[in-house]
């Protein structure tokens, strides 16, 4: 019964926001709330960039109303469920409040990079209010139990760098949303074998919403004013998700569900390109000797349009690199090492952007 209510979840988030979207487009063009194209950016018109506003409402009306109609037809919440789930539900809640009005703002007016900070601190702390944080390793690097005052630091800064990480790839039509999508329905299906089906609902109707809104990102034409991006509203909105989910999958609670190996890195698999892709990013910056906030057109998508890929094609190819490096992880963690299978995801990666930029400077040489 638990599958009606998941599926459901997503049939209403794809429902809402398929509502929603055109109207805010709509109003973003009455009130010429356009993403303003520059050097640095892809597109060549003004798009709309309000986009992630119907995001975070209909996460929480789907939710909400299914497990509203799932307590009225019987299916009562149990004394663990309310122990465990209800205030993990209700602070994230209150960090996605926070980070939505916060993505607003910024997609308005603009918000200083240390303020969002602050405010992306404050809300990954309310996780560790409702007791989920990192707890242990699995085994990685041999490190197993993992106690409080390393673990909530940890998990702190894994929350922050997470919801930057989804903001920072989100350079190319569908490339945020699709890869949000890949690591959502991978924890969706992982909560359910692991019978957490409530954190499944908040993973499948994440995805429902972002169905409409990659129809719209990917397939809209900008000419006729159908085109609209997420902004930071959105990709904050979908990070802090994905941070939760991903924490709430690699803690080891044995009253809540059965020990699963190696999940810490099962659960972070499902974001290694755009968790790799920042930290490269950073590397090169802090290198070449500017700041690590400073933007530029170093990230993998615009490796890929340097190569001469168009964008919908480039997003294609990084989303099935996405998926390579999450299905490989799950499916070789019974065989090999946590470490070890880290080693091998850095490796492949190194060796991957190493490719990556011979085929990019033969082609700029070339031309």
């Amino acid at each position: 019964m638990n599958y009606i209510f998941i599926i459901l979840a997503f049939v209403i988030s794809v429902f809402i926001a398929r509502l929603i979207i055109p109207r805010i487009l709509m109003i973003s063009l009455r009130k010429k709330l356009f993403d303003i194209p520059d050097e640095r950016k892809i597109h060549k018109r003004a798009i709309p960039r309000l986009g992630g506003v119907s995001f975070f409402p209909t996460i929480l009306f789907s939710c909400c109303i299914v497990l509203a109609f799932r307590t009225l037809t019987g299916y009562s919440i149990s004394t663990v469920q309310t122990i465990y789930v209800l205030p993990e539900y209700l602070l994230l809640v209150c960090g996605m409040v926070l980070l939505y009005l916060t993505g607003i703002a910024d997609d308005l007016m603009g918000v200083r990079y240390r303020q969002k900070f602050v405010i992306q601190i404050i809300c990954a702390c309310f996780f560790s209010i409702a007791g989920l944080w990192i707890n242990n390793l699995y085994g990685l690097c041999g490190i197993y139990f993992l106690p409080a005052w390393i673990g909530i630091p940890l998990t702190i800064l894994i929350v922050v760098f997470i919801t930057n990480a989804i903001n920072l790839i989100d350079g190319i039509d569908g490339l945020a949303s699709g890869l949000s999508s890949v690591s959502l329905l991978v924890f969706g299906l992982l909560f359910i074998n692991k019978g957490l089906w409530s954190y499944s609902m908040i993973a499948f109707s994440t995805v429902g919403v972002l169905v409409p809104f990659f129809y719209y990102n990917v397939f809209g034409s900008a000419e006729r004013d159908r085109k609209i991006f997420m902004g930071d509203t959105g990709s904050l909105t979908l990070g802090y998700i994905l941070s939760f989910l991903a924490i709430k999958y690699s803690q080891n609670n044995e009253t809540v569900t059965s020990y699963a190996e190696g999940a810490f890195v099962i659960a972070f698999s499902t974001l290694i390109v755009p968790a790799f892709d920042v930290i490269r990013v950073v590397i090169v910056r802090v290198r070449n000797r500017t700041s690590p906030f400073e933007p530029d057109k170093n990230h993998i998508h615009h490796k890929f349009l340097a190569m001469g890929f168009t964008p919908r094609r480039a997003m294609v190819v990084i989303l099935m690199i996405s998926c390579g490096f999450s299905g490989a992880n799950i499916l070789l963690m019974p065989y090999v090492d946590n470490t070890i299978m880290l080693v091998m995801d850095i490796i492949v990666w190194i060796g991957l952007n190493l490719w990556w930029d011979k085929v990019r400077d033969r082609k700029k040489y070339s031309s």
